[in-house]
């Protein structure tokens, strides 16, 4: 068994072994979100995570959403429309470095999904002097058993400076508060995605 009652074989055999950073981000959600928490989209873009997150929290649950672009808000709300799961969500168009301001609660998971809106204007993507701020206000958010988790894209539009400034910040994180793992593809022949888990074990 594992956390949750979860057995083992029920954790989606038919997916590889080997996942890329939003794959892992998605499977490490579903063992830790359960029906009625709060979470937070970080990082909305086209609303696949938000409506990924919507889909785990049940129509008790909340999902709080940020994106600094419009655009990418009205894409969020169009699909989540359509799915039925707009009631359930509530979306900012802000940056994450606001989540202080705008969330008033705790949380169970935030996910991260940095770099810039696909089919959107590469010029415009998260930077680490929000990206940064942004990240210790979702730890502080978080309760016990709770986790950020990041998709850090890195490389070609995306940059060095970011990602740096990332890999710098949890390994700042304090042992005996976070326990924190990274996973990233050994033998890529680009800059493949880093999936981050920052998970909280104590207030």
């Amino acid at each position: 068994m594992t956390d949750h009652g979860m057995k083992l074989e029920n954790l989606h055999p038919d997916l590889p072994l080997v996942q890329n950073a939003l794959a892992l981000s998605h499977n490490y959600a579903r063992r830790l979100i359960r029906p009625g928490d709060t979470v937070i989209d970080a990082t909305c873009g086209n609303g696949g995570d938000t409506e990924f997150l919507a889909g785990l929290v049940g129509p008790d649950g909340l999902v709080i959403g940020f994106d600094i672009q419009a655009e990418a808000i009205a894409r969020t709300t169009d699909r989540l429309a359509k799915a039925g799961l707009l009631e359930r969500c509530q979306l900012h168009v802000a940056s994450h470095d606001r989540m202080t301001a705008l969330v008033s609660t705790q949380v169970r998971a935030v996910l991260f999904n940095l770099g810039y809106l696909p089919r959107g204007n590469h010029a415009i993507g998260t930077q680490a002097k929000t990206t940064l701020p942004a990240l210790a206000q979702a730890l502080a958010r978080l309760t016990a058993g709770g986790a950020v988790l990041i998709c850090l894209y890195y490389g070609g539009d995306s940059g060095f400076d970011e990602y740096q400034a990332v890999l710098a910040y949890i390994r700042t994180l304090p042992v005996r508060q976070f326990s924190v793992q990274k996973i990233e593809m050994a033998n890529a022949t680009n800059c493949a995605p880093i999936f981050i888990c920052c998970e909280k074990l104590k207030d």
